[in-house]
């Protein structure tokens, strides 16, 4: 099973102020949905897209606040696939019409498998 690198969640206090920069100065589209706390920016090309995600009261910015997400159809059986290789993906979230899981990198970086990129 496969996964292509679709989105970098980045952790922030200032959304608007991220929102605005990026779309600035790299002219990146800003996408809000009702009732998400995360702000989608869209590349102009293929690039990745970049999603704001409030960050929690104790994080510290600049300081390891980006998520890989990895694009997968079917969350639950990556999942599976994954651990049968050793990997443990956390408990598998529903939001917004598509799932997502969390998990760490050797280095203990964050990742994400999502299938948010597949929600209709």
């Amino acid at each position: 099973m496969s996964a292509s690198l679709g989105r970098l969640v980045i952790y922030t206090s200032r959304i608007d102020e991220m929102a605005d920069f990026y779309a600035k100065h790299f002219g990146f589209s800003v996408l809000r949905a009702d009732n998400e706390r995360i702000v989608e920016l869209r590349a102009q090309n293929s690039g990745l897209a970049l999603l704001l995600h409030p960050a929690a009261a104790k994080q510290k910015e600049g300081q390891v606040l980006v998520k890989l997400v990895f694009d997968v159809e079917d969350v639950s059986a990556f999942c599976e696939a994954a651990k049968a290789d050793g990997v443990d993906f956390g408990k598998i979230h529903k939001a917004g019409g598509y799932e997502f899981a969390n998990a760490k990198d050797p280095s203990k970086n964050s990742i994400q498998v999502s299938s948010r990129a597949f929600r209709q």
